[in-house]
């Protein structure tokens, strides 16, 4: 179930109040989940319930996305904010240092969390940042090209396309290896979600300067990539390896740039093998 928390953050204009939707389940040592740009929370629906086995499960929209409101004037969706956004949800939901498995642009927050120390595990699934400036400029341009895409397509059009494996393949096959197991429920809800997202532009904007460069000393990490990722290609996880050389690198077979769907137990157990 749905719930949001509200903060303040400071800004050069004075504090700000921050709101958040999340979902928590689940019973143990705390977890942060963090999907990636244009999504939304539910895009880890086919591992909660696995990981909340074993886990305290915070699933959360990041600011912008999904149900979660755009951060206030004053704010920008930069990793300078995101990140004590972050921090003060945590703060809010009376959670100390918990674990964090984030997908793309989450795995890049949360390996920002680990490098400021406010977790005590990351595992990062094609986390953004290790990219080339070539594949930065193909990954930004496919992102635009899927947002237009889902910004020009009638609701009723969604509709009818996910309804076959074939049109689920048409809306989803960038991220997904296996966009046909995904129901036509969740890929027309994270559909509407990319059309929606009043973070897109900014967020994208923010992350034309990103490079992640810091080793993360003494905190268990993790970085898994997906054999099949199409938009961010494999060879990043290998510079992610060199940059922190004690990290995890995980191979995920037949996955692609949003594994959680096509290969859900897999993904859970890297998660679980991470924070332990």
């Amino acid at each position: 179930m749905s719930a949001t928390v509200s903060f303040s953050l400071p800004s050069p204009r004075g504090p700000r109040t921050v709101t958040l939707s999340y979902a928590r389940v689940g019973t143990g040592e705390p977890l942060l989940l963090l999907h990636g740009i244009g999504h939304h929370r539910q895009a880890w629906d086919p591992v909660v319930h696995l990981l909340a086995a074993e886990r305290d499960v915070i699933a959360v929209d990041l600011p912008g996305f999904g149900e979660s409101p755009a951060l206030p004037e004053g704010l920008s969706h930069d990793l300078e904010t995101m990140v004590p956004a972050l921090a003060g949800l945590c703060e809010a939901l009376g959670i100390e240092r918990p674990h964090v498995a984030g997908n793309s642009l989450g795995g890049l927050l949360a390996l920002e969390l680990g490098r400021e120390k406010l977790v005590r595990s990351v595992t990062a699934f094609s986390p953004a940042g290790f990219w080339s400036r070539a594949e930065r400029r193909y990954a930004f341009g496919v992102l635009l090209a899927m947002r237009q895409a889902a910004r020009g397509m009638p609701v009723p059009m969604v509709e009818r396309l996910s309804r076959t494996a074939a049109g689920r393949t048409v809306l989803t096959s960038t991220i997904y290896a296996r966009p046909a197991r995904r129901s036509p429920e969740a890929v027309v809800a994270e559909t509407l979600a990319l059309a929606r997202a009043e973070g897109f532009t900014p967020t994208l904007k923010a992350g034309t300067s990103v490079q992640f460069t810091d080793d993360l000393p003494g905190l268990p990490v993790t970085v898994a990539w997906g054999t099949r990722d199409r938009l961010l290609v494999r060879r990043q996880g290998i510079r992610a390896k060199q940059i922190i050389p004690r990290a995890r690198l995980v191979r995920l077979p037949g996955c692609g740039h949003v594994p959680m769907n096509d290969d859900p137990a897999l993904v859970a157990r890297v998660i679980l093998d991470g924070s332990r």
